[in-house]
């Protein structure tokens, strides 16, 4: 294996890896961890969601008698991520714009394992490391969900998986899921729409008196999918809205979820006359728990410690979005989120600056090297 990360990033961005294909990814990383000595295992939670590799576990052992640390990234990309061509410009990486870039998160990848690499190639003594990395999170932390987390023994964890080195995230919401089917009644649209109840039209009043958007400074409501109709001649009876809430404050997101599906009730009651009578459909499914983390405990403040070492500036945030360390939180190992440089991600002009590169190797390392000095 490579030990400058910008060529190991590189080879492996090069490697196809959407959600659900992580099998090529998943035998390359495997070979590099077990190179480094670490005792690696694959599970097999891709036979429960249908993709083509387990998640690895590897352990590190080390010459230090402490409680393990533990650092997580994920192996998947979003679509489109086949095929990604990438170049060097002005000290950033990017791709050719047809593609993702695949830094989220295969740079938190690489940042780990090259780290882990110096720090065995160094000699010096260190703490046992866990590494973890997980499958299909980009499709709702579908690895680490399934993930036996009773494998895990670390004392606290980074998931590598955010913006800036430095970024220091040590809150996120849950997150519920929602999917709401709308039933109208279908008739003829141009001999007798009267005799029809046009479900798109329902559909679209239900989700104008939903909460949307920005609901507050820890709640957020999105409806992002909404999909029904057969063809224009035709009064559609039936539409399916997918969507999302989150919501740092249990109680808030609670009531959101409630507020949207009082907003589709009385949207309903009112289409009952002769005609016939709507009705729906409604599906919440919790996906995560929220974390948080008090800016005081180890996990944060051994972060903190490695940033100033390294004079690297540092931010200590909450955020908006979900990944593995809400699910490894909450199996009671505390974990923050930590940044590896990515930019933009989840659109073709991502892009990372090599320099952060370097600086999310620095940092793995200074955590490592720190945590067994204590």
């Amino acid at each position: 294996m490579h030990n400058d990360v910008v060529k190991y990033f590189m080879s492996l961005i090069a490697i196809d890896s959407e959600s659900k294909n992580e099998r090529a990814m998943m035998d390359i990383l495997r070979a590099d961890l077990e190179e480094l000595g670490a005792k690696v295992e694959e599970d097999n939670c891709h036979k429960h969601n249908d993709g083509n590799a387990g998640n690895l576990y590897a352990y590190l052992p080390g010459s230090i008698a402490k409680k393990p640390i533990l650092f997580c990234a994920h192996a998947d990309t979003v679509i489109p991520g086949n095929g990604i061509k990438a170049r060097i410009e002005n000290g950033r990486i990017m791709s050719d714009g047809t593609t993702v870039l695949g830094g989220d998160d295969k740079s938190g990848i690489a940042e780990i394992i090259v780290a882990l690499k110096n720090i065995k190639d160094s000699g010096i003594e260190h703490v046992p490391v866990e590494v973890l990395i997980t499958v299909s999170e980009e499709i709702g932390l579908l690895g680490s969900k399934c993930f036996n987390k009773a494998r895990l023994n670390a004392a606290f964890g980074y998931a590598l998986d955010t913006h800036q080195v430095g970024e220091l995230v040590v809150g996120a919401p849950a997150q519920n899921s929602f999917i709401i089917t709308i039933y109208g009644k279908e008739a003829h649209a141009g001999v007798e729409p009267e005799k029809g109840l046009n479900a798109i039209k329902i559909a679209s009043e239900a989700i104008t008196a939903m909460p949307m958007g920005r609901i507050d400074f820890e709640t957020t409501c999105n409806v992002g999918k909404i999909s029904g109709g057969s063809a224009t001649n035709i009064v559609p009876n039936q539409v399916i809205i997918k969507g999302e809430a989150r919501s740092h404050n249990a109680q808030k997101l609670e009531r959101v979820c409630t507020d949207i599906r009082h907003a589709v009730e009385s949207t309903i009651a009112r289409y009952n006359n002769e005609a016939g009578k709507a009705d729906f459909s409604f599906k919440l499914e919790t996906e995560y728990h929220s974390f948080g983390i008090a800016e005081d405990a180890e996990v944060v403040q051994l972060a903190v410690s490695a940033l100033r070492g390294l004079d690297i500036p540092y931010t200590v945030c909450k955020g908006g979005g979900g990944s593995d360390a809400n699910i490894i939180n909450g199996s009671g190992i505390p974990m923050i989120i930590v940044g590896t440089g990515m930019n933009k991600v989840h659109t073709v002009a991502e892009d990372i600056e090599i320099e952060e590169l370097h600086r999310g190797v620095a940092f793995v390392e200074e955590i490592i090297r720190q945590y067994s000095e204590l």
